[in-house]
């Protein structure tokens, strides 16, 4: 029995690289927890094994430290197991409210020991679809609250940032600024362009950087999202450019679920087109 529980994926789904670090790619992400609970799942399934042995760890011969030892981590198995609780304690992390820790740690013992376990797998399988259920929607209820705040914040923003001076605004909704002016061509949508940049929230959050990507990024503006490509096309080569990017323009009511960029979302980025790198149809 897998129980696929609602977890929070914590990788970005923005796929940051130096080749497309704003491509949006959809995808399944299988996360630590979900692997878990069907391994977990498996162990329940097939009892056996050499339980005796794993039931008292303390009468396992202490493994010798190596060069990798760690402070309260001296051996491999240490940091492995160390390694598994905090990846599970971030996939616990939208459900801790609701789960008690040791009562889980006991059913992981039990169960990994092929001992008989409290709950029939009907049980925990009817156990779990409420569980998911419930918190599935209390994660919608939260993000559409999240979407409603963010868009009244971000076209108030808007709407003030819009009448200070030096700062344009697009027929879309775009904001942009000069920084510094270039004499360069002005790319197409279809273009590849080379780039330095810097993204955050209006809060001050940096959700991603070039700089922390090894340097100037090339990016193809057919697979960025809206403003991104609007705002770029507007740059003459050598010019930096400040873009406020509504939500609509970005990553919309749903953000990136699981990522940094939360729903209906307001973007500040820094750009400095540094030159076409590629030339599309």
């Amino acid at each position: 029995m897998a129980l696929n529980l609602p977890v929070t994926n914590q990788r970005s789904p923005l796929h940051v690289s130096r080749s497309n670090p704003m491509r949006l790619s959809p995808r399944i992400a299988t996360t630590a927890l979900a692997v878990s609970l069907a391994l977990l799942a498996a162990g329940c399934d097939k009892p056996g094994g050499d339980a005796t042995a794993d039931k008292d760890a303390k009468a396992r011969p202490a493994a010798a430290a190596d060069k990798d030892a760690v402070p309260g981590l001296p051996t491999e198995r240490d940091r492995n197991s160390y390694m598994v609780g905090m990846a599970l304690a971030r996939q616990f992390e939208p459900m801790k409210d609701e789960i008690d820790i040791d009562v889980v740690v006991k059913a992981l013992k039990t169960s990994l020991a092929g001992d008989k376990t409290l709950l029939t797998e009907e049980q925990a399988q009817k156990i779990g679809e409420g569980f998911q259920q419930k918190l599935q929607a209390r994660q919608i209820e939260k993000m559409m609250s999240d979407a409603r705040s963010n868009a009244e914040a971000g076209a108030k923003f808007l709407a003030e940032n819009g009448k200070k001076p030096g700062i344009e605004t697009t027929a879309s909704g775009l904001q942009y600024q000069v920084l510094q002016a270039g004499t360069g061509a002005k790319p197409k949508a279809s273009d590849t362009v080379s780039v330095n940049y810097k993204g955050a929230l209006l809060d001050g959050t940096v959700f991603d950087d070039s700089s922390q990507h090894g340097g100037p990024a090339e990016i193809p503006l057919s697979q960025v999202v809206p403003g991104w490509q609007e705002g770029i096309a507007l740059m003459p080569v050598g010019s930096k450019y400040r873009l406020w990017i509504p939500s609509q323009l970005g990553y919309g009511e749903r953000g990136t679920p699981g990522g940094p960029i939360p729903p209906n979302a307001t973007l500040v980025f820094e750009v400095e087109l540094l030159g076409i790198v590629k030339k599309g149809s």
